[in-house]
């Protein structure tokens, strides 16, 4: 498995943007080929320029974008300025604060809003608006201020801010010991067969698309995630789900959902774009179309939150309604349901 490592500084005048590490498993790529898959936004073009101009390093030996990646090769991005996501502008962003005191804040964040400054998104997101609506805020270890957790840019929902030290290490450890209450509420491909059940399956970066994430059978590859999930509503074609996370891991519920066969409706970055379940009737595909259009985003919202508070050590739970755009694509299937005789058929 390719591991990314976090950028750091270099020197004065030499700064490492992207670090990675080839798993045993790598065979020879190209360079150009090997960060393309890696690296979110970046163009062929783009790598090769920056080969030429001696910026790309593999085992601390600057090559051309036709050098050969081989297993457990190192290879570095180096570039005479800093990471953009470390020159953090304050931006003047509303944000919607469901509570606040003097040790956290919780946020309700739209979808399109990414959370953190990166690659391609050095600007408009909720630490820019955090960085101008607070000061101070304490870092992370990936040096993120205030964050303790984070969800994907379009997923909706609750996130909590911590606004002190004390705060950051009390949020940041229920988190990782798995004590923190997260549910969120989801639209999924197909007709679910069971009212309830739990998903557990190791995940990892994917071994040839590295923007998405998989399941692992192998123990040794990827991280243990659970995911608890329970029928809310069957719609026909579609399911409204309550997901409950034990572990926290990158698009967890996305890649969760779809190696059971249930891929979120309208995640485009693992196929649920598509129609996945249905008839083959005209009018079925331009129905589902308009519920694209209502619901231009994976189907997924963090409705509930839940922690233990750093001071008063009062467990605190948080609820959102869900936001528009999701109660119009379910209202939207519901009718659909209602009208039509439904019949599961094969993909």
């Amino acid at each position: 498995m390719t591991t990314p490592i976090i950028e750091q500084e270099l020197d004065d005048e030499l700064y490492e943007h992207y670090r990675f590490e080839a798993g045993k498993g790598q065979a020879p790529l190209r360079v150009d080929k090997f960060l393309m898959n890696l690296v979110e936004n970046a163009t062929r073009n783009k790598i090769q320029q920056a080969a030429t101009a001696g910026n790309i390093y593999v085992n601390d030996i600057a090559v051309k974008s036709n050098h050969k990646v081989k297993a457990s090769d190192v290879v570095r991005v180096l570039l005479s300025h800093p990471p953009y996501e470390h020159l953090l502008e304050p931006e003047n962003i509303p944000l919607n604060i469901v509570y606040e005191d003097d040790q956290l804040l919780v946020v309700n964040k739209e979808a399109g809003m990414v959370v953190h400054p990166g690659h391609g998104n050095y600007s408009g997101t909720l630490v820019n608006a955090l960085a101008y609506h607070f000061e101070n805020l304490p870092m992370n270890s990936s040096e993120r201020p205030g964050l303790v957790h984070r969800i994907d840019k379009d997923t909706s929902g609750l996130l909590v801010i911590a606004k002190t030290e004390q705060a950051m290490a009390f949020l940041t450890k229920q988190f990782a010991e798995k004590t923190s209450e997260r549910e969120y509420v989801a639209i999924v491909w197909g007709n679910m067969e069971e009212e309830e059940g739990t998903i557990e399956g190791n995940i990892g970066r994917h071994v040839k698309d590295r923007m998405q994430m998989a399941v692992f059978a192998d123990e040794d590859q990827g991280k243990h995630a659970v995911t608890h999930y329970k029928v809310i509503e069957r719609l026909g074609y579609v399911t409204l789900v309550s997901c409950k996370l034990e572990t926290g891991r990158t698009h967890q519920i996305r890649v969760h959902m779809k190696h059971i066969g249930h891929t979120l409706f309208n995640d485009a970055r693992y196929g649920g774009e598509r129609i996945l379940k249905g008839t083959t009737f005209t009018k079925y595909k331009q129905f589902v179309e308009n519920c694209f259009k209502t619901l231009p985003r994976q189907a997924l919202h963090a409705k509930t939150l839940g922690f233990v508070h750093p001071t008063t050590k009062e467990f605190m739970r948080f609820d959102t309604e869900l936001p528009q755009d999701m109660v119009d694509c379910i209202e939207k299937w519901r009718n659909y349901s209602k009208s039509h005789t439904i019949e599961e058929e094969e993909d």
